[in-house]
């Protein structure tokens, strides 16, 4: 015979089927939006209007405030403006006495350049379907995950049930390279007992992520003609020597004893390469070259600390050099500062998530540990919030034809669903006819 949490759950797994259609329509619209860099108002104003007036919930507007932000361990220094470029958050408030815990969904609708578009085999923001799968930036990295944790409270609600605490879903900024969207949210006040993010891992528990620092290296030239390149200094040529240094750094941080929930990863600290740019003419020799990288290194690592190693290496490999020990690099940090984290899977965070992974999937939750960063950090930091990520299956992330499995869509929306319903209570019945 069935419980009536069984009812309970087929009800709002059948609301979650019912409503498919409408859950992928929004994916592909707000896969549509370009939401680059600094272009994430228009889908914000578009999942904010949907929040409000399709679900009900309050909604709330955040710009971040780089001077009230500027002094948190977590801040990510920025040279660009957060004018019109909001964090959206929708609250779900229960009624009466709360019989379970709040929690918060979060996530970022900031996605990465789909450039070169020449790579791609479909339109970058078309969200073309073909198959199972959905092609274009941002469907995995993560606005899948988007839409899961929406159409879940949506579907709870749908199906008439109440919760029995309170429900937040977030809608960030800049996970992609600061993190700042996120913190400016937590700092005005919106928290939870607990945070889950649905970056696409798989339908995996995240347990650990790495630092990630982003550093930009200068290096000076002395300009000329071509016809005099053999008397000049060409900043290009001189800039791959502190590419060289970077990437023995890299091999440095490697060849160190691992943390723990890294010992089985071969090689969890990547150092990438990510923007060189220098010179405007082909027949002029340039006097200046910028290499801009991205450095991953061990949880339980202090960003700064991590800096102040970096360039001291970086400079101390320039003194080894005839040109660069005269005419030594200019060394800076923007962009990340972020600190790595790990989490104690023996709690009642990842218990409830096993049960509704369970639900779905039938088979016990894996955890991951993650090589590169995401928004949990500043939760389980800073906060004392625990926070996992749980998303669906997707691959060429910040590459050519990203794509998502829709099945896997659909199956998180039920975990998220299941989720709610266990970990926030929930009170009304549903009769079997």
């Amino acid at each position: 015979m069935k419980t009536e949490n069984d009812l309970t759950l087929e009800s709002v797994f059948e609301q979650i089927d019912a409503s498919w259609e409408e859950e992928v329509d929004f994916l592909q619209k707000i896969c549509q939006f370009p939401s680059t860099l600094g272009n994430e108002a228009p889908v914000q104003h578009f999942i904010a209007d949907f929040l409000e007036k399709e679900m009900g919930l309050a909604v709330s507007k955040v710009i971040p405030d780089p001077e009230k932000l500027s002094s948190h361990p977590g801040y990510s220094e920025s040279d660009w403006s957060y004018d019109e470029r909001p964090v959206v958050i929708g609250e779900y408030r229960s009624e009466g006495k709360k019989k379970g815990k709040s929690v918060i969904f979060q996530g970022h609708i900031d996605v990465v350049s789909p450039e070169p578009v020449s790579f791609w085999k479909h339109d970058p923001w078309g969200a073309e379907i073909v198959g199972n799968k959905m092609y274009g930036r941002g469907t995995a990295d993560m606005k899948s995950g988007v839409a899961a944790m929406i159409f879940a409270l949506k579907a709870v609600r749908d199906a008439g049930i109440k919760l029995s605490s309170d429900v937040m879903i977030k809608t960030v900024t800049e996970e992609e390279c600061t993190g700042n969207g996120a913190l400016a949210a937590i700092e005005e006040g919106f928290k939870a007992d607990v945070a889950l993010i649905p970056e696409p891992l798989g339908q995996k528990g995240l347990i650990a992520q790495v630092g990630v620092i982003w550093v930009k290296v200068k290096v000076k030239g002395l300009g000329a003609h071509t016809e005099r390149a053999d008397k000049a200094v060409n900043s290009i040529i001189e800039s791959y020597k502190m590419i060289n240094a970077l990437l023995d750094f890299e091999k440095a941080l490697n060849s160190q004893e691992k943390h723990k929930d890294f010992t089985d990863h071969p090689h969890p600290y990547n150092i990438n390469i990510g923007k060189i740019h220098s010179g405007d003419w082909p027949s002029t020799v340039p006097s200046e070259c910028i290499v801009e990288a991205r450095v991953g290194f061990p949880p339980g690592v202090k960003p700064q600390d991590l800096k102040d190693d970096l360039k001291a290496y970086l400079l101390a490999a320039a003194q080894k050099d005839e040109w660069l020990s005269e005419n030594p690099p200019e060394i800076s940090f923007y962009g990340f500062h972020a600190e790595g984290f790990s989490i104690d899977p023996n709690q009642e965070l990842f218990d409830v998530l096993n049960d509704a992974h369970m639900v779905t999937e039938e088979k016990p939750l894996e955890f991951f540990s993650f090589t590169a960063t995401t928004d949990a950090r500043f939760y389980n930091l800073y906060y004392g919030i625990p926070a996992t990520c749980y998303g669906p299956t997707g691959g060429a992330l910040h590459a050519p034809n990203e794509w998502v499995d829709l099945e896997s869509v659909k199956r998180v929306t039920k975990t998220y669903a299941a989720f709610l319903l266990k970990w926030c209570g929930y009170s009304g019945k549903v009769i079997e006819e």
